[in-house]
């Protein structure tokens, strides 16, 4: 009898060996938490859709920032829940809006221990719940929503936010709020863009999270689900703009995006692992169908392994505390 020459479950024998042989490893510093600070609330808002998640008050929302910081986790993402809307998402320019206090809270809270990061769109902020402001006819308007955006970077950034992360998928977006940045003496805040942006049926859960008023849909600026080299070419240009960190969003149906991606730049690559994604395993796993934790790891393993540097997670916080128990 013949036997094989190669035989690779030597190094799959034990539980020490694999560890010796993985090639791709998660570690808290790699994970960012995003965060929803709701206006108006007592106590903190469960959000039905993403159990575990809520809407927090800003004082449940400093002990978290406290916590991330001591899980060291890689940051936190931080949305503003506001009580009122208007079609111009005045809220984000104000510097007592929620967001903004918000970032002063949890600049105060833990300093420069934990990146705090900052999600800049108009989505939560408008009336009608799109990414920018719109024209007479209805449409978003991509250059006036430039203007506002500027503006945003630089009060989110005297607000208290290391990083903000411009996410409406506006053409020269990066570049404005980097010009608005330097201007402003914030050359040093950096800027997560989030650069291949695809309208995705998975936000479902996301909208609930933040309240959204949206009608219709954000298909005419977020990117097709079909189209892959469509996001090198955003990626490129936010790069040439001025970004600091490149996103893909979302993360487990785009992972063959984030290896090209990743194949492509030289800047760190983040990836959103979103809620939609976190609510299909929290269901199954509420009907007996899969081991959560095991789908969790599998999942996170699956966004680094395909080249993300950086990955968002409504898990960040839970499976830091399980890496710490693990070591």
């Amino acid at each position: 009898m013949s036997f094989p020459a190669d035989r690779p479950r030597r190094l799959r024998q034990s539980p020490a060996m694999r560890r010796l042989v993985r090639e791709t490893h998660v570690q808290p510093s790699q994970l960012v938490l995003p965060m929803f600070i709701a206006e108006g609330i007592s106590e903190p808002r469960p959000i039905e859709s993403m159990p575990g998640v809520v809407q927090h008050t800003r004082d449940t929302a400093r002990k978290a920032y406290a916590e991330a910081a001591a899980l060291g986790l890689g940051g936190v993402m931080l949305f503003g829940v506001p009580e009122h809307k208007d079609a111009q998402g005045s809220g984000a320019l104000d510097p007592d809006g929620i967001l903004n206090v918000a970032l002063a809270d949890a600049r105060a809270e833990v300093g420069d221990d934990l990146p705090i990061m900052s999600d800049l769109c108009l989505d939560e902020f408008t009336d009608h719940g799109h990414c920018g402001v719109l024209d007479a006819q209805g449409r978003v308007d991509n250059d006036a929503t430039l203007e506002i955006y500027a503006q945003m970077g630089v009060v989110q950034a005297e607000s208290g936010a290391h990083v903000v992360g411009p996410s409406g998928m506006m053409d020269g977006q990066v570049g404005v709020v980097r010009a608005a940045l330097d201007d402003s003496g914030h050359d040093d805040t950096v800027i997560l863009a989030y650069a291949a942006k695809y309208s995705s049926a998975f936000y479902g859960p996301f909208r609930e999270a933040v309240a959204s008023s949206l009608t219709g849909d954000r298909k005419a600026y977020q990117q097709d689900p079909a189209n892959a080299r469509d996001a090198i070419r955003e990626v490129l240009l936010d790069i040439e703009e001025g970004a600091d960190i490149v996103m893909v969003k979302p993360a487990l149906s785009y992972l063959d995006v984030i290896a090209d991606v990743r194949a492509t730049v030289n800047v760190p690559v983040a990836a959103y692992n979103i809620s939609g994604e976190m609510a299909m395993v929290e269901a199954a796993a509420a009907n007996g169908w899969i081991d959560r934790e095991r789908t969790i790891d599998e999942i996170i393993t699956s966004i680094r392994r395909a080249g993300a540097d950086i990955v968002l997670t409504y898990w960040a916080a839970e499976l830091a505390a399980r890496l710490d128990r693990q070591s």
